[in-house]
């Protein structure tokens, strides 16, 4: 799993500000009863006062991946199992709630403030002088320069996963003195609380180990030199496969109530077996109903549930010679019964589905509504009527225009059942309007980056992770010439407002609604089509608090523990 930062993939969400691609789909055992989320779908951590959890224990934490690079701003590094660890270790200047809103992490950032200054958006950092990197070095002002300035995108040289918001930045000056950074925007940056913030998988690193490419690329690779956070390093296990961390005996904040965390890279088909064996405490469900179904019965653990930031759709390819025509992509849309897909992939997991309506928003977030229109409603008499007036006549069964039938591939990855399933279900919906599908299985590995990236693909299904931030990180989905945008299609319209919206720093109400427009647009160029959001479903030992299902929260690391 490929997690990616502002950029894109979409948040499943979110369109966007960050956010990562992922091939991930459930599985399709119905043996689990459909039932609606328990409470609030946001959040899902049996959230326990610190106080009243017991001093000590150790957390076993399962990753999917095992990394080599630890720097996650490095582009080889924002994979899933890494990005975990180094949360747990790095600074974040940021705590996100249920609904993505975002406020200072006192242990870094005792506050901040944006301001127009001579007509520039100026943005005043005032950092916790308790605040130190595991080397005793204090963390200033020259901190939040350094990874700016690597992460600006003007030196190439710098393997950066993604510039979003820095690439906006004029200056970042000292301030009064080595605590307070003043960064001045060439552009104004609505989403500037994104920044060096770890749920939008940008924490803080040292200023000595990214102010130079070399560096950059270099330092964290097979090693953590320096950490920073209520956790230290305890020991890297290449053979192992684990990474121990500790807690820090000279951290200034709230004391961590574990002695270590030990996080187990392993694959995701050993989880649910190592978790019935007390070997992990905690582990990803994402959408395998077997896993859900595994997990459920073991005594010591539950299954925690909350509403993600992460959502399933289907990428039509613009360039495709069968679907340049935008009439053929809305006629797909509108011959996709959405409610039956979400229905079928999320059985199994305990899960209500319901279609999503929004590209940029999910349905626990603020400002989240149906912009959908015509275009989100499942009516295949008005597709047969789109497909007619874009010259694709019914033939017989099937639909022709040039002596050419409507045929298109469906390109999907290895291993992965709600691919499979949807391939298996959209067949049938497309069949009814005269169209073609045929379903080509490629390998899982392969499945970006020979397939999806080059455009090898006419229509396909993955799952899109993100972050809080609706407006930036679209950018690289949504706009014409947007590094992500896997449909190909875009309008200037698009651009204009995902600009606007990311550029309202000073109206956060204005760039929502605009964020909204910005939506309606999308789905009037039907490159991406959501289907739903998908559940974040966590596996825990049922005696450990402030930790499991995060929705758009992130993990308060010295909050974690077990109950008395």
């Amino acid at each position: 799993m490929k997690v990616s930062r502002y950029p894109l993939a979409l948040v499943a969400t979110l369109a966007v500000s960050s956010l990562a691609l992922t091939a991930c789909g459930g599985s399709d055992s119905d043996d689990a009863q459909q039932k609606a989320p328990e409470g609030t779908t946001a959040l899902n951590i049996k959230a326990t006062d610190p106080a009243k959890l017991k001093q000590g224990g150790t957390m076993n934490w399962a990753i999917q991946t095992f990394a080599t690079q630890w720097n996650i701003a490095e582009i080889d590094g924002l994979q899933a199992g890494p990005t975990e660890v180094m949360k747990a270790l790095m600074p974040s200047l940021w705590h996100s709630d249920a609904r993505g809103e975002q406020a200072p992490n006192k242990a870094f950032l005792l506050d901040a403030d944006s301001k127009t200054v001579k007509g520039k958006q100026v943005v005043t950092w005032h950092l916790n002088p308790k605040a130190k990197w595991s080397d005793g070095t204090p963390i200033t002002w020259k901190d939040l320069a350094a990874n700016t300035h690597a992460l600006d995108g003007h030196d190439k040289a710098f393997k950066v996963a993604s510039t979003v918001g820095f690439d906006q930045v004029a200056d970042v000056k000292k301030g009064k003195d080595d605590y307070e950074a003043v960064m001045t925007f060439a552009k104004p940056f609505a989403d500037w609380k994104g920044m060096f913030n770890a749920v939008a998988n940008q924490p803080l690193y040292p200023a000595k180990y990214v102010s130079d490419p070399e560096t950059y690329n270099t330092a964290y690779v097979n090693k953590i030199p320096v950490t920073g956070n209520a956790f230290k390093l305890g020991s890297i296990d290449k053979s192992a496969k684990t990474v121990t961390v500790v807690a820090d005996p000279k951290w200034w904040g709230d004391k961590p109530k574990l002695d270590k965390i030990v996080f187990h890279a392993m694959d995701q088909g050993s989880m649910p077996g190592a978790f019935a064996n007390g070997e992990i405490d905690y582990f990803d469900v994402g959408g395998d109903s077997s896993a859900y179904k595994q997990a459920s019965k073991v005594s010591s653990g539950e299954i925690r549930e909350a509403g993600g930031p992460n959502y399933r759709q289907l990428t039509f390819n613009g360039k495709s010679a069968k679907l340049k025509d935008p009439k053929v992509r809305q006629a797909l849309f509108m011959a996709t019964d959405r409610a039956t897909i979400a229905k079928s992939d999320l059985k199994g997991l305990g899960w209500k589905p319901a279609t999503l309506e929004n590209h940029l928003l999910i349905a626990n977030q603020k400002g989240y509504q149906d912009n959908s229109g015509t275009l989100g409603k499942y009516d295949p008499k008005a597709a047969g009527k789109l497909l007619d007036e874009a010259g694709w006549k019914l033939s017989g069964h099937a639909r022709k225009k040039g002596g050419q039938e409507l045929s298109l591939r469906f390109v999907i990855p290895s291993g992965t059942p709600a691919a499979t399933n949807e391939g298996s279900m959209l067949s049938q919906m497309y069949r009814q309007v005269g169209v073609k599908l045929q379903v080509q299985t490629v390998p899982n590995n392969d499945f970006f980056d020979k397939y999806i990236t080059p455009g090898d693909f006419d229509v396909s299904p993955y799952t899109m992770l993100g972050t809080p931030f609706a407006a930036s990180g679209a950018t690289n989905v949504y706009a014409a010439k947007g590094g992500n945008n896997d449909a190909r299609v875009g309008s200037k319209k698009l651009d204009d407002l995902l600009n606007a919206a990311s550029s309202n720093a000073a109206d956060p109400a204005g760039a929502l609604k605009t964020t909204n427009q910005a939506d309606a647009e999308a789905w009037h160029l039907a490159g991406v089509l959501p289907l739903y959001q998908r559940p974040d479903i966590a596996a825990i030992n049922k005696k450990l608090a402030n930790m499991g299902a995060l929705g758009m929260t992130d993990s308060v690391y010295e909050h974690i523990g077990f109950l008395k």
